[in-house]
């Protein structure tokens, strides 16, 4: 929250109808505050879609926010952002969510809200599913994005620029920020934005007034207009010195400038304390969310409830953030303030404090918080051991954008300290379609020898290794069967792991020649996951069923595993996920046989769109998906597409040869295309261009698409020919109108 225009602000009071989600709700502030009607009420006049508040901290944008969802008729779609909503999932998500709850019973809104967002999904996926969900949004309505620079990562702008691109005639969005978004410099020549800065919202001397009579000040003419002068209009400035004046202080001593702000807050807020309330202060200063559980925890002591509502009452900027005032964050600036005050008076005791707040986050089943605390404390030894406990269920719950972020804090040399930890990384970017990242991992783990327990959750770490290596398969059939073999051997029934140990033991027998054994293996996969709610593990089981089932001639099982299938994807929210590439590649040529065309159409784009994440890394299940989706074509009548995605498999198969039986499979659909070569389609777009695609709705240049996805100007240029050539167009619009037909896009 920006500001101290309102410097006593009540911001306790949330809106009645959100109270539980004060993100999405606008805080009731009273005192200090100085009208900017004049300023909201020209940026509604003009309609303009997109409304930009940028200036530094302090400047009154916040309160601008505020009166501005006062006094609107319309919707108000508020949406407070903070530093765990940098990543362009979260973002998307808590966009979808706030016009869900904004806008009930809109069930588009209600899907994006529920989708996983992960990776590549994000921009090619679920943000123009929520822009078209938006522009269908029948009640005009104001979206408030408060903090955005939170959100600054260029990710997030890309996908903030897809999302907010078509905003229905009536409505606007209107967003608070430090500094001008990046997307929307990219904008200004083409969409209608009211830009409103510093310049705008500096104080005159009639607003100084305001501010000094609403706080009880006294402060005359001459007086103001040194202080407008002095401060040059900064409502922070402006506010603390009405507060000095009120005091007894002189209303000009205020300086210009944040190291007077300190001093200020140190002389008005701080010094008048004594030391044990001072101490509070600094210590818990270190916390982003004060808990009085957590304040106890970290600073030994059974009284921080009281002492929180104590210095509540006293004014000193701390901001309650539910309804019961169990939880509090301190005002920016004076939190910025207790922090220089910490690092002066206890130089070095950070790493204990933070330390203490992980204990207890930990106990209070705030991992995420824990590992934060962790990470700030320079812990990696106790880091990584939650990173490794949260990957799997962080797995399931979409959230490997935030394992991706701690491995990446963690570094390589910590996670290669904790061996188990190595194998999930290598496993994450081999779910996450990083190819070369999954091979320096794999590297790594072939090299190392752990001896350890297994820790909470998880297989043993050489059970573990096993079956990443059976799932990069670069040793071959034999090999892959010992290590499957070991790795059903090692996680006993009652194992989150033995549905999966399961899956690849199937694997390994198909691609023998033993068919019945793998169906036995996948029914077994299938049932167990079940029970322990591993959707992976169904979906992946069911794929392989379903195909069999096809192979046989027995239609009618195959459409009943494909169902299990799906319900699973959708009860679980994997839409997205590599791994359900497969189930919706199989799923299409059973829609064709029940000669349902739009949902084989549906399946197939879904699946050719994700197929870019089934790398060389998983090579069988790379093959098989690329192999089912032909045959999808071939029965379509689209040869040419199928014989594409047989050279996108000749590439798998030049990485890794020794796919058994597949390599027959492969064979034999090559053999019935070439009796057949009748080209009724156009060749679909290769895993780079679908890279490449989702950044064609914004309007970045072709040099930083290049940085986007740190390939040269020239190799985007020549991808780009390369799509509108197989889209049959000429523009970049017309090339994101085509994909949304084709539903690759959207």
């Amino acid at each position: 929250m920006d500001g101290l225009t309102t410097v006593h602000e009540d911001v306790s009071s949330r809106s009645v109808a959100d109270a539980a989600s004060p993100k999405f709700a606008p805080p009731r502030g009273r005192g200090g505050s100085v009208s900017r009607r004049r300023l909201i009420d020209r940026a509604r006049a003009t309609g303009a879609p997109l409304v930009s508040l940028a200036a530094p901290a302090g400047y009154g944008k916040s309160t601008l926010l505020r009166e501005w969802a006062e006094r609107d008729d319309r919707v108000v779609v508020w949406v407070s952002l903070d530093r765990f909503d940098n990543d362009p999932s979260a973002l998307v998500n808590v966009l979808a969510g706030a016009f869900d709850r904004a806008v009930p019973g809109d069930e588009r809104l209600a899907a994006v809200a529920a989708l996983p967002m992960t990776g590549p999904a994000v921009l090619g996926r679920a943000a123009p599913m929520l822009a078209a969900a938006i522009e269908l949004v029948e009640s005009p309505f104001v979206l408030v994005l408060d903090d955005l620079h939170e959100a600054g990562a260029p990710a997030c702008q890309d996908a903030l620029e897809v999302a907010l691109a078509r905003i229905p005639s009536g409505s606007q969005v209107v967003m608070a920020s430090r500094q001008v978004p990046e997307f929307l410099s990219r904008l200004r020549l083409d969409r209608e934005i009211v830009e409103i800065g510093a310049d705008q919202l500096r104080l005159d001397v009639d607003d100084a007034r305001r501010v000094f009579e609403t706080l009880d000040a006294v402060a005359d003419d001459d007086d103001l207009t040194r202080l407008v002068a002095h401060t040059e209009g900064w409502p922070t400035g402006v506010a603390l010195a009405a507060l000095a004046a009120r005091d007894g202080g002189h209303p000009v001593d205020i300086g210009g400038d944040d190291r007077f702000v300190a001093d200020y807050l140190y002389r008005a807020c701080y010094r008048a304390l004594d030391a044990d309330d001072q101490a509070f202060l600094r210590r818990t200063a270190l916390l982003e969310h004060l808990s009085a559980g957590c304040c106890d925890a970290v600073l030994e002591r059974d009284d921080s409830r009281g002492r929180l509502n104590e210095l509540e009452h006293r004014g000193l900027f701390l901001v309650p953030i539910d309804r019961r005032r169990g939880e509090y964050r301190y005002h920016q600036l004076f939190r910025e303030f207790l922090l220089a005050e910490f690092d002066r008076a206890e130089p070095g005791s950070g790493p204990a404090v933070h330390l203490k707040a992980a204990e207890w986050c930990e106990a209070h089943g705030e991992v995420a918080l824990a590992i934060e605390h962790l990470l700030a404390a320079g812990d990696r030894r106790r880091s990584v051991r939650l990173v490794a406990e949260r990957a799997l269920g962080a797995y399931q719950a979409g959230e490997l954008a935030a394992v991706a972020r701690w491995m990446h804090e963690l570094g390589p040399e910590a996670i290669a300290e904790y061996p188990p930890l190595v194998v999930l990384a290598g496993l994450r970017a081999i779910l996450d379609g990083h190819a070369a990242e999954a091979d320096g991992w794999a590297r790594l783990f072939d090299r190392i020898e752990y001896d350890g327990p297994a820790e909470l959750g998880l297989p043993s770490y050489d059970s573990a290794r096993a079956m990443v290596r059976v799932i990069m398969w670069r040793e071959g059939l034999d090999a892959a069967t010992a290590d499957a073999a070991f790795g059903l051997e090692s996680e006993s029934p009652s194992s989150l792991w033995h549905d999966q140990a399961l899956h690849l033991v199937g694997w390994t027998r198909l691609l023998a020649g033993d068919v019945d054994g793998a169906v036995e293996a996948f029914e077994r996969s299938s049932g167990q996951a079940e029970l322990f709610g591993n959707a992976d593990s169904i979906v992946l089981s069911e794929a392989e069923l379903a195909i069999i089932a096809l192979d046989r001639g027995d239609a009618a099982t195959a459409a009943a595993h494909v169902d299990r299938g799906l319900t699973a994807i959708d009860e679980h929210g994997m839409d997205g996920y590599a791994t359900t590439t497969l189930l919706l590649a199989v799923g299409a040529r059973v829609a064709i046989r029940r000669q349902d065309g739009p949902a084989a159409k549906r399946l197939l784009a879904r699946a050719m769109r994700d197929r870019g994440l089934c790398t060389h890394v998983m090579p069988v299940f790379a093959v098989k998906v690329r192999l089912e989706l032909a045959r999808a074509f071939v029965a379509l009548g689209k040869g040419s597409t199928a014989a594409h995605l047989l050279q996108e498999i000749d590439d798998l198969v030049r990485v890794r040869p020794d796919l058994g039986t597949l390599l027959d499979d492969v064979a034999e659909l090559r053999s019935s295309i070439e009796h057949s070569r009748e080209v009724l389609g156009t060749s679909p777009l290769t895993p780079a261009e679908l890279r490449l695609l989702p950044y064609l709705q914004t309007h970045l240049t072709i040099g930083e698409i290049g940085d986007r996805l740190f390939v040269s100007r020239n190799t985007v240029s020549s991808q780009l020919g390369s799509i509108y050539r197989k889209l049959q167009v000429t523009t970049r619009g017309a090339a994101v109108a085509r994909a949304g037909e084709l539903r690759l896009l959207g």
